[in-house]
């Protein structure tokens, strides 16, 4: 009888092996912004294509731009669109394939976590180093009812490449000259002031666990770790809370060029959060392996039309009808 069992037992086994090996492979790294609503993405589509499996790293936008560059992924992502002069490096032409819109808010370790509003200038001032204390008249004056205490202000950023760097700089170079001059914008970034934390993970648990800290990180994270975060003033002069709604009247201002690169951030809307941005799936036009190729193509296909309907659930803006048209036939340009 144990015999047959084991006989069983091995069969099955076997036949699984067999199934788990028919499965294509294709490999993915690059931005942490996006990484809850893709992990969703690559979950589900294994139900619809159980002949393919997605592997996804969470490197950050810098590592997903060089790995894609590099060829040693099949796809790429970032948050942070690739500059022309990094496009000219890749050996053939890499598309910017947008997915979603999110938004980078404001999150800090204060006791009691009041509910706070800054405004640019207080924002630009503390991660310059210009203002160290909670209490400093800058964000009292913006923050009148709340009695902030007399702590050191110790500023959380990321330690790598980063597309929520780069969307968060993108708007603080907007908005500061002193910033684009000093500063500037990218994934990475010489920081003046700061403790570096790695991926949107490690500055939300930074933050989490140093009293008096701020950083920035994508709207999901702090709602998973059930963190304080600010709202913040826009062109408007508004403070706006970050949602999915104030996101995606963010992206409802957005001027998209044909290529896709685009910002978002200090949109003009009176109810448009100001430090948002999209983020990009990077494929090759040209795939070099044909069978890969069509598995790629079929999933982007899926994700910007069923996939798209699940962005809300965690509070990302799914990308407006016309603009998923406009990407359907960008991505009818692929070839393999």
């Amino acid at each position: 009888m144990k015999k047959i069992i084991l006989s069983i037992f091995g069969g099955c086994l076997f036949a699984g092996l067999t199934n788990a090996n028919a499965q294509m492979l294709i490999n993915g790294a690059g931005a942490t912004f996006p990484y809850p609503i893709y992990s969703k993405w690559f979950d589900e589509y294994a139900k619809v294509d159980t002949s393919v499996r997605f592997n996804y790293q969470s490197i950050g936008s810098g590592g997903g731009q060089k790995q894609i560059t590099e060829r040693t992924v099949d796809f790429g992502a970032s948050d942070g669109p690739m500059s022309n002069e990094n496009l000219a490096k890749a050996p053939g032409k890499l598309l910017h394939i947008p997915t979603v819109a999110g938004a980078d808010v404001i999150t800090y370790n204060l006791p009691g976590n009041p509910k706070l509003k800054l405004d640019g200038d207080a924002i630009v001032n503390i991660f310059m180093g210009n203002i160290t204390k909670w209490n400093d008249p800058k964000i009292t004056a913006l923050n009148p009812d709340v009695n902030l205490p007399d702590l050191p202000i110790v500023v959380v950023h990321r330690s790598d490449g980063s597309g929520t760097t780069y969307i968060f700089v993108d708007y603080l170079s907007n908005i500061s000259s002193v910033w684009a001059d000093s500063v500037g914008k990218g994934t990475s970034v010489k920081w003046p002031v700061g403790l570096g934390g790695k991926g949107n993970e490690g500055v939300a648990g930074q933050v989490k666990q140093v009293s008096g800290a701020i950083g920035y990180v994508e709207l999901i994270y702090v709602k998973q770790n059930k963190m304080a975060y600010a709202d913040v003033k826009n062109s408007t002069g508004n403070f706006i809370t970050p949602s999915l709604d104030s996101i995606m009247a963010a992206l409802a201002t957005a001027k998209i060029p044909d290529d896709f690169r685009f910002s978002m951030v200090n949109p003009s809307g009176e109810k448009a959060y100001p430090i948002a941005g999209t983020t990009w799936l990077l494929v090759y036009e040209q795939q070099k392996n044909a069978t890969k190729g069509k598995k790629l193509v079929e999933f982007l296909n899926w994700a910007l039309t069923k996939g798209e309907g699940m962005a809300t659930t965690l509070d990302y803006a799914p990308l407006p009808e016309s603009v998923q048209q406009r990407v359907l036939e960008r991505i009818k340009t692929i070839k393999y």
